[in-house]
């Protein structure tokens, strides 16, 4: 595996208003580094944690997947972060995952928020994705995702986990123990990328974007703080510490039931 150059865009959102949210992120993209092999976003980049799909979905023709699309290919980097979907009469909170050359895969989210009343506006997806860049295998997830260790757990079966989320601040004491305890367990990197800011429910969000090692170290931490950081991950150190300690080797084996 190659280094991989990941950037973390970590901004307040403009609620249910996404032409003002991609204006916002594309002028951050544009002041990024050469360097840069993936952008992620936070999770409902466009709108903000919404319970109202039916007023701010899109199709996966409509403009915020173009935008991507264009972004990705213009800028030579792969993009991702989630949206709002309409597919017929359902609603999905999709991860889009946009290759430099726009090739789009996605993936919907597993766990949906029920305290929040997701469960009851949105369709909740039924498997996990791998997407490949560099030589590494990626595995997104989506905010309340990274609560349930059986979804997130792969013995070798990624070199990278990414959540996009929208954590409120009140709980952000999970957010920051969980996410070095995903990247110990599955001895990866982990990436998790929130936004700041208070929502149209006056729900307030610290940040805490952070990125941990498969020792559970936090490489980066963006705190509270609007802004964009880039960090490369060591293929060779990931590859060398798994032959070295391959705990992956007596993981439990399981499989999950629909």
């Amino acid at each position: 595996m190659q280094d991989l150059n990941v950037t973390v865009i970590q901004a307040p959102l403009a609620w249910e208003d996404p032409v003002a949210n991609r204006r916002r992120f594309a002028d951050i993209i544009g002041t990024l580094p050469a360097a840069t092999d993936l952008v992620v976003l936070p999770e409902m980049f466009t709108t903000g944690f919404t319970m109202d799909p039916a007023a701010n979905a899109e199709d996966m023709d409509g403009p915020t997947v173009a935008w991507l699309g264009d972004t990705a290919r213009r800028v030579g980097v792969a993009l991702c972060g989630s949206l709002v979907i309409r597919e017929g009469a359902r609603f999905y909170n999709r991860l889009i995952w946009m290759s430099a050359t726009g090739e789009c895969r996605s993936y919907d989210k597993h766990h949906l928020f029920r305290m929040a009343g997701e469960d009851r506006q949105y369709t909740a997806g039924t498997k996990r994705e791998l997407m490949h860049l560099k030589g590494w295998r990626i595995c997104p997830l989506v905010c309340y995702d990274l609560r349930f260790p059986v979804w997130s757990r792969g013995a070798d079966a990624f070199d990278l986990q990414i959540f996009v989320a929208n954590w409120p601040a009140a709980r952000r004491s999970a957010w920051r123990a969980l996410l070095p305890a995903r990247a110990v367990e599955n001895q990866c990197y982990c990436v998790g990328v929130n936004r700041i800011g208070i929502d149209g429910n006056d729900v307030a969000y610290s940040g805490d974007t952070l990125v941990a090692d498969f020792l559970g170290h936090v490489v980066l931490d963006l705190g509270a703080e609007e802004g964009a950081a880039t960090v490369t991950l060591d293929g060779a150190a990931l590859v060398a510490y798994r032959d070295k300690f391959p705990a992956w080797r007596d993981a439990d084996p399981f499989r999950l039931l629909d």
